[in-house]
């Protein structure tokens, strides 16, 4: 019998594949734009990626070149490796004692990272904005120099460390500029489709955890209408599950990447059916505003409070263009801005869901 993967090069073949499968249902749907670039990197700390962008130039004379179904998207992937300093395994010791490490060695451990992230911007205010990352991470005892992994590519075939620590993170979420809340069951009901089949209670915990995450305190408001937000999945007992929740969740790493595998897998028929719908839907130039404003407080969100940005924008070698790659082409801010203020308006609906975040899901556990 064949030796099984190590986990690291099995989430390394899913995200290239989820990745094509996205980018492809994504151009299927607009056949008359132009494709998405497809940008390969090497990061010369160590570890590669691939960049897969759509944006239109903004000095295009082409006038069908303004008219495309999606306004600026990324899908974007990562695998990359090297040493984590003390103080980043300080932190991250919080959540994972696992972790044997003296403070006072100074010494560096290895890690690998691998994920997947996609922002899409459609251009219709109508059709909404939807995030999605998905990625595995682990820290090894350190190889032998001579054995070391060399610091352009990754390479299953030279020798690693033992893996001592763990986990998955990830998740799906939805941001509308207009309210319509059949698109909010569907893309929740999606979700909790891919969810239960693992454990009944994963959904409900990681779609609370998302409207938590994905707040703007200063706004007072979530960023949007949610869907789930999971991290630190491992063997360990999770802190957003119940005492019983956590005998049977799972568990083995096979098992916990096959939750993650059955999420990813969901986004195509949670985001696209959406798309389809809304794309063409007249709009007029008071909904394009509140549409600019919206996009103004994700990009709030993802540059004052996401942990991912500020992890990314912090790591050595980061790559600024993919990092910033979730911000939308265009945004505005308005001071005092008086949308969504007067009361049985559709800005006000929307408003209203995002200071009291509700249950979108329809469909009943597995």
């Amino acid at each position: 019998m064949a030796a099984t993967k190590p986990m690291r090069d099995q989430v390394t073949d899913y995200i290239i594949s989820l990745q094509t499968s996205i980018v492809e249902a994504l151009e299927k749907l607009d056949p008359s734009a132009a494709p998405f670039k497809r940008d390969s990197w090497v990061r010369s700390e160590g570890g590669l990626g691939q960049s897969c962008v759509f944006a239109v130039d903004p000095e295009s004379k082409d006038a069908t070149a303004h008219q495309t179904i999606l306004e600026k998207a990324g899908v974007n992937i990562s695998v990359v490796h090297g040493q984590l300093p003390p103080k980043a395994i300080a932190q991250m010791r919080a959540d994972h004692s696992e972790i044997p490490y003296d403070p006072e060695s100074g010494k560096s451990l290895p890690f690998f990272a691998a994920g997947l992230s996609l922002v899409i911007h459609p251009r219709n205010p109508h059709a909404p904005t939807v995030h999605a990352n998905y990625r595995y991470f682990e820290i090894s005892e350190a190889a032998e120099e001579s054995d070391a992994t060399p610091p352009q590519l990754y390479s299953a075939d030279k020798a690693q460390g033992k893996v001592i620590a763990w986990w998955f993170g990830g998740g799906s979420d939805l941001t509308p500029s207009y309210l319509y809340p059949e698109d909010a069951a569907h893309f929740h009901d999606t979700l909790k489709s891919a969810c239960d089949p693992h454990h009944e209670a994963l959904y409900p915990a990681f779609k609370k955890w998302c409207d938590e995450y994905f707040y703007i305190p200063h706004r007072k408001e979530t960023r949007g209408i949610g869907g789930i937000f999971f991290d630190d999945l491992s063997p360990a007992d999770h802190k957003r599950l119940s005492e019983e929740a956590n005998k049977t969740k799972p568990k083995t790493p096979q098992d916990i990447f096959a939750f993650v595998q059955s999420c990813g897998n969901s986004f195509v028929q949670s985001y696209v059916p959406i798309l389809e719908k809304r794309h063409a839907t007249p709009w007029t130039d008071t909904q394009r505003r509140w549409q600019l404003i919206r996009r103004g407080r994700y990009v709030e969100f993802n540059l004052v409070y996401d942990r991912g940005t500020k992890f990314g924008l912090q790591t050595p070698g980061a790559r600024i263009e993919s990092i910033l790659m979730s911000l939308p082409e265009i945004a505005r801010w308005e001071y005092m801005s008086d949308m969504g203020t007067q009361e049985d308006t559709e800005e006000a609906k929307l408003l209203a869901v995002l200071r009291e975040p509700k249950e979108w899901a329809t469909t009943a556990a597995h």
